[in-house]
């Protein structure tokens, strides 16, 4: 009988028997080797700890600093004032002080007489005062009075006086005012989350994913004309292909790029816990969803034409120019994400790179049927596979061409 085996030196060294490790590919040590460059970039790492902390603090520290509250004191010098700030104290007591959390308080504070009361004013003791007689009541202040304050006390001063007129005659003081009142209405389709933090989301998707192409962009274009400079370059493309040179930085630089946006959105959100924007979070969630395919896709969609941009240049003082289109693309789409309404906005989300920044917006202002971010992110799909052949194609012409830096029409021009 004939007894098949498999070759030990697939599987184990012929000289020791120990199993052997299979080689990885090309692509993923170029991949390896990315990533670790970029992470002992002290630059790279200072400056990703700086966007977090400085973002964390704008958010954090004002919590911080106004976690006790608001209190505003008032000098009295007779009880019926007293009796005032207590009703007013009871209007504006329980309001959400900057921190979302801690209430406004208001507390009396009694004076020998008006002389007294002016001079714990101008003292700084107490922030305002509170003198008079019914139909004569005066705010005495330092300068301009707190607005809340001031509301408040005149407020209370009014209905105080309408009171004493509808009893004088004859009447109520709800009989006074019927009719009188105006409520407003909400009627946005969106419950919790304005126009001012719609804006807040928007532009802080948009600054996140133009930051990212253009700061791992210019790595991925810097990377390549720093080995085509050297020399390196070619003893690369002797070892490996050409294709896996390229696949290895665009998915390294890729994972970088996704990772710090991830620990971005993520010091954001916790941000935001401590802010009054927390009531968007569960709006966040869908969009937030939607946004992070298509940041991965259109990134990808641009890392190929970034490195085919780094190609085209023969030095580091060529990047400028090899570069500048991708960085004028990039601008324009921001400012159109940020700036378009309407019409113009809703055919524009449909348009790659323009979709990354629009349609997150408009699903946050629950305006989008389901099929509309799936088409998005399809044609975004679509545009990044073109991208991609295109990209790649550039990249291998231009990346032995060492004779002057190219221009994307003269590479376009040239042969494989």
């Amino acid at each position: 009988m004939t007894t098949v085996q498999t070759p030990a030196t697939a599987s184990t060294d012929p000289g020791t028997g120990q199993r052997l490790t299979p080689p990885r590919a090309p692509w993923a040590l170029v991949a390896a080797r990315e990533i670790r460059v970029r992470l002992s970039d002290k630059t790279f790492l200072v400056s990703t700890v700086l966007t977090v902390g400085l973002l964390l603090g704008a958010m954090v520290l004002p919590a911080i600093l106004n976690s006790g509250g608001t209190e505003y004191t008032v000098a009295v010098t007779d009880d019926t004032a007293a009796a005032i700030v207590d009703e007013a104290a009871t209007g504006i007591t329980g309001l959400p002080g900057l921190s979302g959390e801690e209430e406004t308080t208001v507390v009396a504070e009694r004076m020998a007489d008006r002389a007294a009361a002016e001079v714990a004013v101008v003292d700084g003791d107490v922030d305002v005062a509170l003198v008079g007689s019914d139909g004569a009541w005066e705010v005495l202040a330092d300068g301009e009075p707190p607005l809340t304050l001031e509301t408040a006390l005149a407020g209370t001063v009014q209905q105080r006086a309408l009171e004493a007129n509808a009893a004088a005659a004859g009447t109520t003081l709800e009989e006074l005012t019927a009719g009188s009142q105006l409520t407003t209405v909400d009627v946005g389709e969106q419950e919790g989350m304005g126009g001012q933090m719609l804006f807040f989301l928007g532009f802080g998707f948009a600054m996140v994913f133009y930051f990212a192409a253009v700061m791992f962009g210019m790595q991925i274009a810097s990377s390549v004309v720093e080995e085509k400079q050297s020399r390196i370059v070619e003893i690369l493309a002797a070892a490996i292909p050409i294709r896996s040179l390229l696949l290895g930085k665009v998915l390294g630089n890729t994972l970088l790029a996704v990772g710090q946006m991830a620990l971005i959105v993520a010091a954001a959100l916790v941000g935001l816990t401590f802010t009054d924007l927390d009531i968007a979070l569960p709006g966040v969630a869908e969009a937030l969803g939607w946004y992070l395919p298509f940041f991965l896709v259109g990134f990808l969609a641009l890392a190929c034409v970034w490195a085919a941009a780094g190609a085209l240049a023969s030095r580091t003082e060529d990047l400028q120019s090899t570069t500048l289109p991708l960085t004028m693309v990039l601008v324009a789409a921001l400012l159109g994400g940020i700036n378009l309404e309407g019409v113009w906005r809703e055919v524009a989300s449909f348009v790659p790179i323009l979709s990354t920044i629009l349609m997150p917006i408009r699903i946050l202002e629950g305006d989008t049927a389901w099929w509309e971010p799936a088409l998005a992110l399809a044609l975004v799909v679509a545009f990044c596979a073109l991208t991609i052949v295109l990209g790649s194609r550039l990249y291998q012409r231009a990346l032995l061409h060492t004779s002057g830096s190219l221009t994307w029409r003269k590479a376009l021009r040239l042969r494989d």
